[in-house]
């Protein structure tokens, strides 16, 4: 992991370079303060992993990011020409459970992703030849043809992480992708979401409750309604603020 970053202007203050900057954004529901005051910047090229506890306002951010979700502050997006665009964003929510009976295949699913083609008619040659360079893209295109219900946890995360390419994004956003992934499996998971930000240049920002994969990531944000740290990865974890919401972890994040 930590691949340099391309754009390397980006830490002297983004100038001229891509970047999402995200300022002061607050959200409310009713009475209740879901988001207040959040800040921070992602380079171009930085893998970014969002902790806190639940009910932090993890999902609230990303939905804000997304756009799904009505907020005060303001979201931008810097592209490396320098001019402020709306970004193309790649999301993978939470590995969704499937019926291990479902018959749809992993080419039905993408079918009706991608395409207007009905997945009851016989796939077109060029469309599967299309689903096979997405899949490609994640070392997954021998899951084509495999039931969504027979896939294991990490092979899921590989398929929805190809979706989300589909096209290529500048932004990746994983919601929890190492929830239901054995121990080999978010190996090969950071692996490759390593070498997609490098081939591809875009940056991830990812939810973890796995505090023994942030040691490989470039920035951690603790999250829980504000930011309470942000920073090199065991900068956060051996933070006051950090053992004062994990105590368990108290440890630098250890278990």
């Amino acid at each position: 992991m930590k691949k340099p970053i391309k754009h390397q202007n980006c830490t002297t203050g983004c100038h001229g370079s891509c970047c999402l900057k995200v300022q002061g954004l607050t959200v409310v529901r009713g009475e209740d303060v879901i988001l207040d005051h959040v800040s921070f910047h992602m380079h171009c090229g930085e893998l970014i992993a969002l902790i806190g506890p639940n009910g932090a306002g993890k999902s609230s951010l990303f939905k804000s990011i997304l756009g799904q979700m009505d907020h005060t502050g303001a979201i931008t997006y810097q592209s490396a020409a320098g001019e402020h665009i709306k970004p193309r964003i790649g999301y993978v929510p939470q590995s969704p459970a499937f019926d291990p009976g479902d018959p749809v295949s992993v080419l039905d699913l993408f079918t009706a992703a991608i395409s207007h083609w009905p997945v009851f008619l016989p796939t077109r040659k060029k469309l599967r030849a299309q689903v096979e360079q997405c899949l490609k893209r994640v070392n997954a295109e021998e899951l084509i043809d495999k039931r969504i219900g027979a896939l294991s946890g990490g092979e899921v995360q590989r398929v929805l992480l190809a979706m989300a390419l589909e096209p290529v994004p500048n932004i990746l956003i994983l919601d929890e992708p190492m929830s239901g992934v054995d121990e080999a499996g978010e190996r090969q998971l950071l692996e490759l979401l390593d070498e997609i930000r490098t081939k591809y240049d875009l940056s991830i920002l990812l939810s973890t409750h796995d505090f023994a994969t942030l040691r490989q990531v470039d920035k951690v944000i603790l999250l829980k309604k504000q930011v309470l740290r942000q920073g090199p990865p065991l900068l956060v974890l051996s933070s006051p603020e950090f053992k004062a919401q994990f105590p368990q972890h108290g440890k630098g994040g250890d278990a």
